[in-house]
């Protein structure tokens, strides 16, 4: 259903952490403008942990009457209650999204069965495209591949952001799993190879900074196009490691913040990037050509 480059949105925000609708219609149009292939709202990198659920939900219908239609919306619905995820997801699909993304339980650790009964009850409570979301990393816990090929029989589960960095995940869920079952990248970092090994795209954080150059290098992976896509990775590469000097979204709001595009705003725990990472954030901007010198 989605492939290609598939932006995790950032949410905007002013200084006093209040949420700037009209910046954040304004990215919207910049995807749209940039060829991204799919918006992620409120997920991780959209600061879902820190929104109250009205906020959550706002954003989300914001997003989705603003892009009109003009490129499919992904709204993130994930929770470590499997009653709360539900009722995110719920209110997700009465606002007329096309997905949702359903990261891990996360802080609960629960078993292999836990995690395949959670995702299994809300795909049966909520009649909408599912994507899960494997971020170890993030929720101290992984969804193994033989979990994700029992969720992957289940009709509306329709695929896996993968972000353990590990490109031979794609291999081991390929032969788990029908060949319609669609797995994407959480790490920009091995777009490229994750593609070549049968992935169809990214959920990228580099691509709120760098939509076209993404959107590009996914359009040529998918076409085989290796050397194409190569180049622009290693024009991205350093962007993509800068963009996590600090937890995400610390630095890719900064950077955001500095191509004119938002407002400073992040709220607590988080806080806007040390400055000891500005130089380093900003060298990563001007070699992807989106500052100047």
């Amino acid at each position: 259903m989605f492939s290609g480059s598939m932006v995790a949105l950032v949410t905007p925000m002013r200084e006093d952490g209040s949420l700037d609708g009209e910046c954040l219609r304004k990215l919207v149009d910049f995807h749209v403008q940039n060829g991204t292939s799919a918006i992620i709202a409120v997920g991780t990198t959209g600061e879902s942990s820190t929104l109250n659920v009205d906020e959550h939900t706002d954003v989300i219908r914001q997003v989705v009457e603003h892009a009109a239609g003009r490129l499919p919306v992904i709204a993130g619905t994930g929770a470590n209650s499997t009653e709360e995820a539900i009722e995110l997801s719920h209110r997700a699909k009465k606002l007329g999204v096309d997905a949702v993304l359903l990261v891990t339980p996360y802080y609960n650790r629960p078993t292999q069965e836990g995690l395949y009964l959670h995702f299994k009850t809300i795909a049966e409570a909520v009649d909408i495209p599912q994507i899960l979301y494997n971020v170890p990393s993030r929720t101290a816990c992984d969804l193994l591949p033989e979990t994700v090929a029992r969720l992957a029989k289940i009709g509306n589960i329709i695929g896996i952001k993968e972000a353990t960095g590990d490109v031979r995940r794609v291999k081991l869920i390929r032969d788990l799993c029908d060949d319609n079952f669609e797995l994407y990248t959480g790490e920009d970092a091995n777009v490229v190879d994750f593609i070549l090994a049968g992935g169809r795209g990214v959920i990228s954080v580099t691509a709120n900074v760098a939509p076209a150059q993404v959107s590009q290098m996914c359009a040529a992976a998918l076409k085989g196009d290796v050397d194409t896509a190569r180049a622009i990775n290693d024009k991205l590469s350093l962007l993509h490691q800068r963009l996590f000097a600090e937890s995400n979204p610390i630095p890719v709001k900064w950077a955001l913040h500095q191509m004119g595009l938002i407002p400073p705003g992040i709220r607590l725990p988080m806080t806007v990037l040390s400055e000891q990472f500005h130089q380093p954030v900003r060298e990563a901007l001007v070699t992807a050509g989106l500052l100047n010198p």
